[in-house]
């Protein structure tokens, strides 16, 4: 039998482990639930004073990121993310869904798996 990938993007854990749970009788080839985020790194593990603190930039203070070179930070800090300016509005379909949740099923239960995690409110 072929099989099928899905990724779907929710906007919490939560989300993705309920539609993960009613896709689990279906012939499931492998799963997993992953939070991604656009820049490296872990964040920051304690909170800088900006002004006493010697931070490599912007990107990384505020975005928590850790760039391998000074140009990635200086791209990164060009992000309205980095401001605090903007919350991705309300018509921003993609603004929070920071959850990948990756199925690898058979081909004959792809169009319920599908139904499942549109359901459950992914962005496919």
């Amino acid at each position: 039998m072929a099989e099928k990938n899905i990724l779907a993007y929710f906007k919490s854990p939560e989300q993705a482990k309920k539609a993960l749970e009613q896709i689990k009788p279906l012939k499931l080839v492998d799963s997993s639930i992953d939070r991604f985020d656009g820049y490296p790194g872990d964040g920051l593990e304690h909170i800088e004073n900006p002004v006493t603190s010697d931070f490599p930039g912007l990107g990384y203070l505020t975005l928590g990121g850790d760039f391998s070179d000074r140009d990635a930070g200086i791209l990164a800090a060009t992000s309205v993310s980095a401001s605090g300016m903007s919350s991705g509005g309300k018509d921003n379909e993609v603004s929070g869904r920071d959850i990948l949740l990756t199925i690898v099923i058979e081909e004959e239960d792809f169009d319920k798996a599908m139904a499942i995690v549109q359901k459950e409110g992914a962005l496919v």
